[in-house]
């Protein structure tokens, strides 16, 4: 009978079959050497398998390689103090990111304080990220701690940073060299432990070079540097995704959709997401409060993925809605395709858009939220 050489994990070989006369004890050690290996394999692997939290085991899975790319840095840096900076376009799940690095980390059991530093107006800002003591300007009618101070030795989340103005700049980098801070109209030196995450939309190297954002912040800053793709880049995520926020969805509007339509699904990979993971979380929401059954149908979307197309397919009446809900879902697609067009033509500078559609600029940006529309996706770049 001829003879076949095994090679085992442990690098070991033994032929096959096996001679009777073959020492019983060459055998063993063989096999044993070969179960320690595998023993070895699996306890390295172990960490890798067993790293993400139970909580956050559904919202890590991923088919796409740059996503997987993503959750390995995250894997790679999270127990560590390391800086972080988060960029992608918004709607990416910059947010969700960094919370993933808090939860992952050493500090996990301590604050995770988020700062929109884009929500916050300049006159604020400073008081907002260091605090202030009573008396220290107009209004400072009592001591009140700064978002640094509240997040020591936790995590804190600055997102939009790249919108603060020059003179935070100079003070936020004093304070990431330093690791201490002195509130508004105070002398006492505060020492900090607190890890930084920040985050920006825009690409903080361009705004170095147009001499808006600091270099020497940029580097500070940019110690661990993590990009999230677009959904674009990843739509084989898309259908994980909307299983997900179905899920989150059902219990508080008392529904039970199990399913979407291969229709709708085909509209999704077509269309190009331009408000991200968090456009396609709103629309899904809101198709799961129109659906009257347990399958997403066309019929329950504002069509406004279908935007890019307008005007080449005529839009899909649905004979079984009521007459109202088939003209509202008329308007919206024509609204949609309209306000997109007209952002485009003035790249996303709501006065001009307003004026060209001869409304307020109030009307507009209530249009817009109603419709997931954000100008920085109409700008030029």
């Amino acid at each position: 009978m001829r003879k076949q050489l095994i090679t085992t994990r442990s690098g070991q070989h033994l032929e096959k079959p096996i001679e009777k006369q073959k020492p019983k004890h060459d055998v063993k050690l063989v096999i044993e050497q070969s179960y320690e290996a595998n023993r070895l394999h699996s306890e390295f692997d172990y960490p890798r398998d067993q790293f993400w939290r139970e909580d956050f085991k559904d919202i890590v899975k991923t088919k796409s390689k740059a996503m997987q790319d993503v959750l390995q840095k995250v894997q790679q840096v999270a127990n560590t103090c390391t800086t972080v900076l988060l960029s992608g376009e918004t709607g990416t799940g910059k947010t969700l990111i960094a919370r993933l690095l808090h939860a992952h980390s050493n500090r996990k059991e301590d604050p995770f304080i988020s700062v929109h530093c884009g929500a916050i107006p300049d006159t604020l800002v400073e008081s907002e990220l260091f605090g202030h003591e009573k008396g220290a300007f107009t209004g400072a009618f009592r001591r009140k701690l700064g978002k640094f101070e509240l997040a020591n030795m936790g995590t804190l989340f600055l997102d939009e940073v790249g919108t603060i103005s020059s003179a935070v700049q100079v003070k936020l980098l004093d304070v990431l060299q330093e690791r201490q801070i002195q509130r508004i109209g105070g002398e006492t030196t505060i020492p900090l432990n607190v890890r930084v995450i920040a985050a920006s939309n825009d690409n903080l190297d361009e705004l170095c070079a147009k001499g808006s954002f600091r270099r020497d912040l940029f580097y500070r800053l940019n110690v661990f540097p993590i990009v999230i793709p677009p959904l674009r880049e990843r739509k084989e995520d898309i259908l994980h995704l909307c299983t997900e926020f179905i899920t989150q969805f059902n219990t508080p509007l008392n529904k039970n959709i199990t399913d979407i339509a291969p229709e709708v699904m085909e509209a999704f990979l077509d269309y190009q997401w331009p408000g991200n993971v968090r456009e396609l979380e709103n629309i899904i929401e809101r198709a799961c409060i129109l659906e009257p059954t347990s399958m997403l149908r066309p019929s329950s979307f504002p069509i406004e993925f279908f935007k890019n197309n307008f005007g080449q397919h005529p839009v899909d009446i649905d004979a079984s809605l009521p007459l109202g809900l088939a003209r509202q879902t008329a308007i919206d697609v024509f609204e949609v395709a309209y306000l997109t067009r007209l952002l485009e033509r003035y790249e996303g500078i709501i006065k001009d858009t307003a004026k060209g559609a001869e409304i307020s600029t109030r009307q507009l940006n209530k249009l817009m939220k109603k419709h997931t529309l954000s100008r920085h996706d109409f700008t030029s770049k």
